[in-house]
């Protein structure tokens, strides 16, 4: 990946890692862990374009999620790996 040297921030260096991410849908959340490019100085986290539209889909999936007739309070998912 590392489309990027330095931090478009804060001019930082920045290091490949696995993050997670908290993806929220309707009322719905789900953990993902997930490869970034990520800030030593400021934390900005960088996601490569697969990953974007993974987290996009998995948005659309926590967002249809609703129980017939119950007034959906909230659930947490973890994506499987």
């Amino acid at each position: 990946m590392m489309p990027f040297k330095l931090c478009p921030v804060c001019g930082g260096e920045m290091r490949s890692k696995v993050v997670e991410k908290l993806l929220r849908g309707g009322n719905n959340t789900a953990t993902v862990s997930s490869k970034a490019e990520v800030c030593t100085h400021c934390g900005e986290r960088l996601y490569s374009r697969e990953q974007i539209i993974r987290f996009e889909e998995i948005r659309k999936k926590l967002d249809k999620t609703r129980g017939a007739g119950l007034r959906p309070v909230g659930r947490s998912y973890q994506v499987a790996v």
